[in-house]
């Protein structure tokens, strides 16, 4: 069965920062390219970062650009989010996913496998 699970959610001041880990099992991810993604109360789902599968190419939305740094752990099941300088537009669940190509990650309509979320709050 396929899982991917998200840690590392919690409640942070703003000006705080918060690392979000996605560990992968099921199947190898080692192909697969990963990203995060948000959705706060009200909104619709939205592409945060994307990880391609050798970690060379990395894409981020214009509102964590800067702010935040994708990557991938050395058994390429394992993706980290990096996020510094929160704010409290960033309160969001916070999705991990997976695609078999780069492209499938970058929308919420296309990645193969999603997580369930992990919940961000930051308070201003």
């Amino acid at each position: 069965q396929v899982q991917l699970v998200e840690s590392g959610g919690g409640l942070v001041q703003a000006g705080g920062s918060l690392r979000l880990s996605c560990a992968a099992s099921g199947r190898t991810f080692i192909t697969y390219a990963m990203g995060w993604f948000r959705q706060a109360p009200g909104k619709e789902r939205e592409f945060v970062a994307g990880i391609s599968w050798s970690g060379d190419s990395l894409k981020y939305a214009d509102s964590v650009k800067g702010r935040s740094t994708i990557s991938r752990g050395n058994a390429k099941n394992t993706v980290y989010l990096q996020m510094n300088n929160l704010k409290a537009e960033d309160t969001a669940v916070y999705y991990c996913a997976a695609g078999r190509k780069m492209a499938m990650i970058l929308a919420p309509t296309t990645p193969d496998y999603w997580g369930q979320g992990t919940q961000v709050t930051v308070s201003s």
